[in-house]
């Protein structure tokens, strides 16, 4: 591998470790017990009565749904030079931003700050993706896709995890960073967390745009719009008449509904459920981060002996089993081995669904873009579907383990569509 290219993979990779700060300390581990901690508990906006965990998992799934609008624009852009790099730079920028601006956010009489914030870096994050995800069947080829998707995303949970251990440090031991109980009452040291999610967001992304491959120097189409939506559905047309890929799409969305429903909602869960306490809870997601990155490489593992799929239906059985253990808990203690079953799979289904779309898709290196921008379309609304579900049956029921529940169906159904996928994949 040429000096180049060994550069290229590491600024595609340092791009996950400073990004996923922003998976781990804002929509996973201290915004979303601070947003339950500093709101009431019943919040009326827009003439709706809404729970502020209901409130939280809405505006997860409007952030997501905007996405999915801005997308075909995005992936228009990004499949003319000149442009990929620029716009992942942007959307960094302004995600940056607005975590930067979360700061700001002391509860109620500032909600829409929270509110507009968080929605804005929901937002930025999943439109840089559309443009980083697109990398990755550039650097490599299939059959080192794997390996490379696992890195980035290990990368991603070391970066995070380090950031999220100064900021547990932050909360728990305020005076040894010159922070006085006057200012802890102020929620100082948790809003300072927030604030390092854009720093560190916005420090190490210049890995990647120093790293990665320049943009070309070709003009774009007079209508991107147009563009972006005629890749969706060339991409469409070439995918229905692909019963392997049009199966795997299907239940990827299944499986990724569950999976971000979990990964956005455990911890109001686990502090409205379980009445956690918020320090206790930011803990316990920081053994969930640990675990992570042994189970993303664990599966990989599994899949170089075995095959991708094979590996994947197992996780998904997992799955079922941790949305009905996580009905049933009762104790912290329980909660505890939870959270290390989640740690185990999804560092792992993260992983493996991103690598093995790139080996299943038609090997034509022009239609590749058109690909992935449907391949993001189907996550992002995956995203939506589940998130409001959730959302939707909590409000209904006054309960978030009805909520859970439901999502045992998301798992079901994506195992169900992963098993009708008959296709021979490469291996590392």
């Amino acid at each position: 591998m040429s000096e180049k290219n060994k550069k290229a993979e590491f600024g595609w990779v340092m791009f996950d470790w400073a990004n996923s700060s922003y998976n781990l300390v804002i929509s996973t581990a201290i915004f979303p017990t601070y947003f339950i901690a500093v709101t009431e508990t019943k919040i009326n906006l827009l003439g709706l009565n809404l729970s502020n965990s209901s409130l939280y998992a809405y505006t997860v799934s409007v952030a997501y749904l905007l996405v999915c609008f801005i997308s075909p624009i995005l992936s228009g852009i990004a499949d003319y030079g000149g442009s990929r790099k620029k716009y992942m730079r942007f959307f960094t920028t302004l995600g940056s931003i607005a975590c930067m601006s979360l700061f700001f956010f002391r509860g109620m009489d500032s909600l829409w700050i929270g509110l507009i914030g968080f929605l804005l870096a929901t937002l930025s994050h999943g439109g840089s993706l559309v443009f980083y995800d697109a990398y990755l069947a550039d650097l490599v080829p299939p059959k080192r896709s794997d390996k490379l998707s696992a890195r980035g995303y290990a990368f991603g949970y070391i970066g995070s995890v380090i950031l999220l251990i100064l900021n547990i440090l932050m909360i728990k031991y305020p005076e040894y960073f010159f922070i006085s109980s006057q200012q802890v009452t102020d929620n100082y040291p948790v809003r300072i967390s927030l604030l390092s999610v854009g720093c560190w967001w916005l420090g190490f992304s210049q890995f990647s745009f120093a790293y990665l491959p320049k943009d070309k120097l070709t003009q774009h189409p007079v209508n991107v719009l147009s563009h972006g939506l005629q890749e969706l559905q060339k991409a469409w047309m070439r995918i229905k008449g692909n019963e392997a890929l049009k199966n795997y799409l299907i239940a990827f969305f299944c499986y990724s509904a569950g999976v971000q429903s979990v990964v956005y909602l455990a911890a109001p869960f686990a502090q409205k459920e379980l009445h956690f306490e918020s320090t206790s809870l930011i803990l316990v997601i920081l053994l969930l981060q640990l675990v992570a990155i042994a189970g993303a490489f664990l599966f990989a593992y599994l899949s170089k002996i075995t095959n991708n799929l094979y590996s994947m239906k197992i996780m998904l059985i997992i799955w079922v089993v941790i949305c009905i253990c996580a009905y049933l808990t009762q104790t912290h203690t329980q909660f505890y081995f939870l959270a290390a079953a989640v740690g185990m799979v999804i560092g792992g289904i993260q992983a493996l669904s991103r690598s093995t779309y790139s080996k299943i898709i038609p090997k034509d290196r022009n239609d590749i873009t058109c690909f992935f921008s449907f391949y993001d379309v189907v996550y992002y609304l995956s995203v939506v579907s589940g998130t409001f579900l959730f959302g939707l049956i909590e409000q209904v029921t006054g309960s978030m383990r009805y909520s859970v529940i439901s999502v045992i169906l998301f798992f079901v159904l994506g195992f169900v569509f992963l098993k009708n996928v008959k296709t021979i994949l490469p291996k590392d």
